[in-house]
């Protein structure tokens, strides 16, 4: 199919969240990491609303750093990653804190709050500023460029690289349930939300971040984490929270997305089986679906992705295994 420039433009503009081709897919790839297979049938849409997520915690309460995310304190805040930053607010009740008009992840170890920031990989490197709500007091802090390996990938089926423009207007619809869903309400927590335990067990198949080319066409880098896993594993909640998408995507297959509260969002893909409903609560441990190779890829596994403040960061940031 010879696209045009307009198509292209929108390929090309596609969002992260799709993957456009996770690790475990139908081709051949020179890459660090190692590929997978990726299938070459196609899922058909079933795409409901977002459920929603009515925060029924008490404005009140203050949930406290756990000692686990002390470590990103001493960490650089880079493209992908997550920025701690140190706030002089003594308030009791968890200070409104916004990074480009989203509300972000605020915890207290003693007196002192700190926000932690979702940097996006669309990001440029630079200065950045949180705004707190309450008291309009700003707080700058640096975001370093970080440089991830290339992956180079050789598709067979062109379909998987240049989608017809069925494929592209489904894809686009797709993209805004997935937006929708990463960008659920704030909601107070009693706990930190994080860290979070591995959702399957095994071993790391495709890292985050990797700068992907389709038959030497770039497109997004992989926005996730994959996890390689036999066909039926249990995939398990990584933390407590409430299910507020399901569906069967293009590229994704059968997905489930967890609110965890506090702006942090979960999102599992490829499920042979969805195992929750909308709107339902679910507990740490708590099995949602089974490991499968639903949507674009034919070797099962678990793409995961961990969102904070609508940003898509490295998983094993705030993972604990």
């Amino acid at each position: 199919m010879k696209l045009t420039p307009l198509i292209r433009k929108s390929l090309l503009s596609l969002c992260v969240l799709s993957h456009l081709g996770c690790s475990a897919n139908s081709l051949t790839a020179a890459s660090t990491a190692k590929p997978q297979m990726r299938s070459n049938t196609l899922a058909s849409a079933e795409i409901r609303p977002v459920a929603p997520v009515v925060n029924v915690a008490s404005p009140e309460i203050a949930a406290t750093m756990p000692e686990f995310l002390s470590e990103l304190r001493n960490q650089p805040a880079v493209i992908g990653g997550i920025a701690s930053v140190a706030l002089n607010s003594r308030s009791a009740t968890s200070p409104k804190v916004l990074y480009e008009q989203r509300r972000v992840l605020v915890l207290r170890e003693g007196q002192q709050w700190w926000a932690f920031v979702g940097i996006a990989l669309s990001t440029k490197a630079g200065t950045h500023r949180l705004v707190d709500q309450d008291t309009g007091e700003t707080y700058n802090f640096t975001v370093q460029a970080k440089n991830y390996p290339a992956q180079r990938i050789t598709v067979k089926n062109q379909r998987h690289v240049n989608p017809n423009p069925e494929d592209l207007q489904r894809i686009q619809q797709e993209t805004q349930q997935i937006q929708a869903a990463l960008a659920t309400p704030w909601r107070a927590t009693e706990v930190s939300p994080l860290p979070l335990e591995k959702p399957v067990a095994g071993g790391f198949s495709s890292p985050f971040g990797l700068q992907r080319f389709f038959n030497g066409q770039p497109r997004k880098p992989h926005s996730g984490l994959d996890i390689s896993a036999p066909q039926g594993a249990e995939i398990h909640a990584p933390t407590d929270g409430i299910v507020v998408n399901t569906g069967d995507y293009f590229f994704n297959g059968n997905t489930v997305f967890l609110d965890h509260g506090q702006s942090v969002v979960t999102m599992f893909c490829h499920l042979d089986q969805i195992l929750v409903k909308e709107g339902q609560r679910v507990s740490k441990g708590q099995v949602i679906g089974l490991v499968g190779k639903t949507g674009r890829a034919t070797g099962p596994h678990l793409h995961w992705s961990v969102s904070l403040n609508k940003s898509l960061v490295d998983p094993k940031l705030v993972l604990r295994e």
